[in-house]
């Protein structure tokens, strides 16, 4: 819980995981109001440009509406070299990247930014590597069936059943979930938010 005095925070996401997570250390945002942006990556933006700009638009986009609040915005890439893998567009994309993903290793960008009162955008990259065991066709044909694919980046939620396609992973776990924890943590103490 937010310690006396701690200003309102304001988390810029619709997603549930990432509740999830903040609730793992132990902070409920005050409000959540999703921000409605252009998630397409610009002609030849790089993954991790791409995540730290959408978290930065989020949060920036969610703060002019709350200007005394702490705002969290947030957005997850997932990379192979320089293609980005959002969020698949049915059943046939999330199967085209699980086979991309199939035997390779990829990195998971979170990009992370707090805006302040004062409206100055406090911005992290946090990047994961992941390695991808071999996949089978009947096991991307479960995993399809199941919908965890479904509005997640890479077409694969490693908390769910798809950890058991993750062979190695280097960096941060939480990450790869949907919010880097550590990094969070930081920010939020740095503006006196009691964590």
């Amino acid at each position: 819980m937010p310690q006396a005095g701690s200003l309102p925070l304001i988390l810029a996401s619709a997603s549930p995981r990432r509740l999830d997570l903040l609730a793992q250390v132990g902070v409920t945002p005050d409000s959540v109001h999703p921000a409605h942006v252009d998630e397409s990556p610009l002609k030849d933006e790089q993954p991790a440009h791409l995540a730290e700009r959408l978290a930065v638009a989020k949060a920036t986009a969610v703060a002019e509406e709350h200007p005394q609040s702490l705002v969290l915005g947030a957005d997850t890439v997932v990379a192979v070299g320089r293609r980005c893998l959002g969020k698949p567009d049915g059943e046939a994309d999330a199967r085209r990247m699980l086979k991309l993903l199939s035997g390779r290793r990829h990195k998971v960008i979170g990009g992370l930014c707090l805006v302040t009162p004062e409206g100055r955008p406090l911005a992290r990259r946090i990047t994961t590597s992941v390695a991808f065991k071999v996949l089978h066709p009947d096991e991307i044909e479960t995993y399809i069936s199941s919908g965890e694919w479904d509005g997640k980046a890479g077409a694969y939620a490693i908390q769910g059943r798809a950890g058991a396609f993750v062979r190695q992973i280097v960096g941060s776990y939480t990450n790869v979930v949907g919010l880097s924890l550590p990094e969070t943590v930081g920010l939020l103490r740095g503006q006196g938010y009691g964590v």
